[in-house]
């Protein structure tokens, strides 16, 4: 690869989903996924909240809905698990809107499901392999 072609990045830092309510979505990922709070802070008229799986250096932004922006999107983020059976009983026992069960595509493909946050957002969970 060429000096030209090579980039200084080096992670991905942080990911944003649209919420409609910032309080109602930072109850539901640390109620209900059990997510740490890294970030609350001013931001502007509104506030910059950053929410994590513990442990992970991705973050995901909970950033205010404004017009011409929806929310109920197809996020793109999957996130990875041991278990995806306990994971998809877990939240189901908690209230989240998941799958009805976890899917199976054969050898290659590892358990997977989707679920949905309080906006509608969707959201997968893979099993690690």
């Amino acid at each position: 690869m060429s000096e030209m072609n090579r980039t200084r990045i080096t992670e991905v830092r942080t990911v944003g989903i649209p919420v409609s309510d910032q309080d109602r979505a930072l109850e539901f990922y640390l109620g209900r996924l059990g997510f740490e709070k890294r970030m609350d802070m001013p931001f502007g008229a509104q506030r910059w909240i950053e929410v994590a799986p513990p442990g992970s250096a991705t973050t995901i932004a909970l950033v205010p809905t404004r017009p011409g922006v929806p929310t109920g999107v197809e996020t793109g983020i999957r996130f990875t698990t041991e278990d995806a059976d306990a994971d998809h009983a877990d939240l189901l026992a908690r209230g989240v809107d998941v799958d009805p069960q976890v899917l199976r595509m054969g050898d290659f493909v590892p358990p997977m499901f989707y679920f949905r946050d309080q906006d509608g957002n969707r959201l997968v969970i893979v099993e690690r392999r």
